[in-house]
């Protein structure tokens, strides 16, 4: 069994893939403490197909500790790839943070796909100041929450963003 230490973002790349390309940036940048070991650095998508893709983004998972999905106004329309990648991540039980494009702190029942909304999960704002906390400390409660059988949305409370100078 592989090591899972990697963060697998998931997004709709057609409108959304800056805002993954700004989080790699943040990773970069010497002046912030956002860092997270990208599943999408490992290279096993050799063409093109669907079933090349999905066997490719399965053995991405295998190494996957934290699943991220970036939720634009267009995401919940999007099933080929972006359901399928939240059915594997709800399948191999992988603790799940919903990242709202919009700035909502919490559930965007407007916008996050129904399994994101109706699966334990925690829901925060583009920043890589709650998203470095989120990545710290969602895994461990969302294991104590998934052995109770907790299905609910969560979201950090306003004093916690106040804490991180947001």
């Amino acid at each position: 069994m592989a090591y899972r230490n990697k963060v697998y973002v998931s997004m709709d790349a057609d409108n959304d893939l800056h805002y993954y390309y700004l989080m790699k940036a943040w990773k970069q940048n010497d002046n912030t403490e956002f860092n997270f070991y990208d599943a999408h650095n490992l290279n096993n998508i050799y063409d093109k197909s669907e079933e090349s893709i999905k066997a490719g983004l399965r053995e991405r998972f295998k190494n996957t500790k934290i699943f991220v999905l970036l939720v634009g106004e267009h995401t919940k329309y999007l099933y080929k790839y972006v359901r399928w990648e939240i059915e594997e991540a709800i399948k191999r039980e992988i603790p799940f943070i919903v990242v709202n494009l919009n700035g909502k702190r919490c559930l965007d029942t407007n916008n996050c796909p129904a399994l994101a909304r109706d699966n334990l999960a925690i829901h925060i704002s583009f920043n890589s100041k709650i998203m470095q906390y989120a990545l710290e400390n969602w895994p461990s409660s969302f294991e104590e929450k998934h052995k109770s059988g907790d299905k609910d949305s969560y979201y950090y409370k306003d004093s916690v963003y106040k804490s991180l100078g947001l």
